[in-house]
């Protein structure tokens, strides 16, 4: 069943690359008392993620922060590796949004995000959404119909849906 609005997030440990190396974060301990926006994408460097999706939340980062945001987390069922490499590659690292990878699906099968395309190779991977988050609650949730998609998620529309 998916997660819905004014559903508790449930806890599940995302990866980074800290200055040790991979380090482990728990999504409860990042939303505890906080105002996150949380969005997902199928894959990094994919070409919908890639162009639209990340830049989008680059743009409007400080007006979302003007509005009480505290942090945007980006997550995608890849490894840290990888999402750090992809972080400095479309600015969003240097913007200050934080890139986990949920290399397991944990996160993303607990909330019931995921799916499979395997024309596409992506196997057990997460739908397009977006969701702020307040004190581990989710407040406002959307998802895309396809993973192509970057409409309802985009950073826009959680600055107007806020």
């Amino acid at each position: 069943m998916a997660i819905s609005e004014g559903d508790t997030l449930p806890d599940a440990n995302l990866t980074r690359i800290g200055d040790s190396g991979p380090e482990q974060v728990s999504i409860s301990a990042l939303t505890k008392g906080r105002k996150v926006i949380i969005f997902a994408v199928p894959g990094a460097y994919t070409p919908t993620c890639h162009s639209a999706h990340v830049p989008s939340f680059v743009r409007t980062k400080d007006d979302l922060a003007a509005k009480g945001v505290d942090e945007i987390i980006c997550i995608s069922v890849n490894d840290p590796f990888v999402m750090k490499a992809w972080g400095e590659a479309t600015g969003a690292s240097e913007a200050g949004i934080t890139m986990l990878g949920d290399p397991e699906s944990a996160l993303t099968t607990a909330i019931g995000m995921n799916f499979d395309a395997p024309p596409a190779g992506l196997m057990a991977r997460s739908k397009r959404y977006a969701m702020l988050v307040e004190d581990g609650k989710v407040s406002v949730l959307h998802e895309e119909e396809g993973p192509g998609v970057c409409e309802v998620t985009a950073g826009e529309s959680m600055l107007a849906a806020i």
